[in-house]
């Protein structure tokens, strides 16, 4: 049984210099390219609660169902962690607010998904306590999204609960039955681990991951000390599906023995390898559907 393939909003959002699509008009190139369904980025330009009252999340519901878009994520955007060191800011307050507005945004259009990430780590703090803050703020987003019929999915994205064995221990702590992991595989991969091995935990967790691929380019910075190079982190290019270092083939497929059947989002979160026109972002998009037709 083939994957529900569904495209991110954030491809066509401008974010890196790359073509940008109003809302409207990238739901209809999803639905033109094949997609069933749509990940939606959820600030602006594309879908910000600070943009959608009750009639547009009532238009926007009708324009994804006329097109057929069987499967709505929402993809939110938060740091858990971020501005630690001013204690007087409700920071955590109003990110969990935002996050269940969006809840209740997502089912307004007719969604079930909301992709949230955790945090990154803050100098002014230890980790076990922004651990903790991590796993009671997903603790309280899962049960205000409860009532709403959303299921809370945690991208390993942010520091805290990157690596697959703590985003593993993460969604355990945090102990809700709608909260879930989102396994993406480019994550690990790009630290070394092997997504393969994770994928049979995270096969019957996971309702959905969102792909993209990559070349490592190698980089250096010159020592005039030793008149040589200093090697640096190698700078991750994302290239068409098929062209990057991780096998998505033997990856889906490993999370479909485990017992996967969600969805599958495709994103260009970064800048490509061709550059950021509609003509490039449509051929990486096409390719994607023509790969995930043969998994």
């Amino acid at each position: 049984m083939p994957f529900a393939a569904l495209l991110h909003s954030v491809s066509y959002s401008g974010s890196w210099g790359q073509a940008l699509l109003p809302l409207d008009t990238f739901i209809d190139r999803a639905a033109d390219l094949g997609y069933q369904g749509v990940m939606l980025m959820a600030k602006r330009p594309h879908l910000s609660v600070l943009d959608f009252g009750s009639g547009e999340r009532a238009a926007l519901r009708r324009k994804i169902e006329v097109r057929g878009l069987g499967t709505v994520c929402v993809a939110g955007y938060n740091n858990f962690t971020g501005d630690w060191e001013h204690g007087e800011v409700p920071q955590l307050e109003m990110q969990v607010a935002y996050l269940t507005e969006l809840a209740r945004l997502t089912a307004d259009i007719g969604g079930a998904l909301l992709r949230v990430f955790t945090g990154y780590e803050h100098p002014a703090a230890g980790y076990l306590p922004q651990w903790n803050r991590v796993v009671s703020a997903l603790q309280e987003l899962a049960r205000r999204a409860a009532p709403l019929g959303v299921t809370i999915g945690v991208q390993n994205h942010h520091d805290i609960g990157c690596g697959w064995e703590a985003q593993l221990d993460l969604v355990r702590a945090v102990d809700e039955p709608n909260c879930r992991p989102l396994f993406d595989a480019w994550s690990p991969a790009l630290h070394g681990a092997d997504v393969n091995a994770a994928a049979r935990y995270f096969g019957p967790l996971a309702p959905h991951t969102t792909v993209a691929n990559y070349r490592k380019r190698p980089r250096y910075r010159y020592n005039a000390d030793v008149i040589n190079y200093d090697a640096q982190t190698p700078y991750a290019q994302a290239v068409p599906i098929d062209e990057g270092f991780i096998d998505y083939r033997q990856f889906l497929g490993a999370m479909r023995a485990a017992g996967f059947n969600g969805s599958v989002a495709y994103e260009m979160c970064s800048p490509l390898d061709g550059g950021g026109s509609e003509r490039n972002l449509d051929m990486y998009a096409r390719r994607f559907i023509e790969f995930l037709q043969t998994v």
